[in-house]
């Protein structure tokens, strides 16, 4: 009896434990974000600097990744994350070239080239980073929230010429992506609700559809306009914002989870290709990182591909091809 009360003790000790931890330390990433010495490795670029006419006087750092299959004759798919620094670094919650080595090798997404923007700034002003975002110190907060059509504009018409520069890219909507977390997730929406003729798939963390600058209406927006053929894959948590104001006043436009689920109920109403993960995360990119691969994969789930029962060579990893683009790889 001894025994069984002191185990009891335990046990009840190491839950109360459990309970007390934050709730984001309870996502962990997998081995699809780990790197494994059999898969191609990609090659970061950068940074290089894009310049803008849509947001004078600014500038802003982004970085490409390039699959080691990528084909310069073939034309590559093209995913774009907003506040690139924190998509792209190797040790940081989301790990994208890592995530996306493993996922092209096994032929789980296509060969895809990533690209990680971060927000602008002035002269003035330092670049986002990862300690700092730039929501008080640099253009996000503008850029990000708004619902008005420049940063579909700077993504668009700035943004793709300067990548066919120097990259082939397809110009199949189908093929290209857009992504991001919290005010960068809303901006991703937005740039395929304003321009489904170029990017027609999106994945948002912690979105913030919520009334920073408007972005509350949004569930609205979508049951008002007729159908656009985007998919869209959302992630949450019950512990994300919840709305509560200066003086503890409840204010439903600033509830994180409630606005994430309120897009989620209009998306599936309107007939969207929509799919979700609510955890009980804070406004942390912790289950978003863990979760990533998964998302990937069902957000390229009916890229095209070979399937001869006749022909196995396509039934293997994807290794990369014998004369792969040269690039020089940079790290941030």
């Amino acid at each position: 009896m001894r025994l069984l009360a002191a185990c009891s003790i335990v046990f009840s000790m190491a839950l109360s434990a459990a309970m007390a931890a934050p709730p984001d330390n309870l996502y962990r990433l997998g081995p699809d974000s780990e790197p494994h010495p059999e898969v191609p490795k990609g090659k970061v670029v950068g940074p290089s600097v894009l310049k803008s006419e849509v947001y004078p006087g600014t500038t802003r750092n982004y970085w490409v990744y390039i699959p080691a299959q990528y084909d310069p004759t073939k034309p590559a798919c093209l995913m774009i994350f907003q506040d690139g620094h924190a998509f792209l670094g190797p040790k940081g919650d989301y790990r994208i070239p890592t995530v996306f080595d493993n996922l092209i090798y096994r032929r789980e997404m296509p060969v895809t080239i990533g690209v990680f923007i971060n927000p602008g700034h002035t002269e003035q002003q330092k670049e986002a980073s990862d300690s700092d975002w730039g929501d008080r110190t640099t253009n996000r907060r503008v850029e990000y929230n708004a619902l008005d059509d420049r940063y579909s504009r700077l993504i668009v018409n700035e943004l793709l010429p300067a990548l066919k520069k120097d990259y082939r890219i397809s110009d199949d909507p189908e093929c290209r992506a857009i992504a991001g977390a919290s005010s960068g997730a809303i901006c991703a929406f937005t740039v395929a609700w304003q321009r489904p003729d170029q990017f027609r798939k999106v994945i948002s963390t912690i979105g913030s559809f919520t009334n920073i600058m408007g972005g509350h209406v949004y569930p609205d927006l979508v049951r008002q306009a007729e159908h656009k053929p985007i998919r869209i894959f959302l992630q949450d948590g019950a512990n994300d914002n919840r709305g509560t104001r200066r003086g503890g006043a409840y204010d439903p436009k600033w509830d994180w989870h409630a606005q994430n689920r309120k897009m989620l109920a209009a998306l599936t109403e309107k007939g969207y290709d929509v799919n979700y993960v609510w955890g009980i995360g804070t406004h942390s990119n912790k289950q978003g990182g863990a979760i990533m691969p998964e998302m990937l994969r069902w957000l390229w789930r009916d890229h095209p591909r070979p399937d001869d029962p006749k022909d196995a060579s396509q039934r293997g990893p994807l290794a990369a091809p014998e004369s792969p683009a040269t690039a020089t790889p940079t790290h941030p």
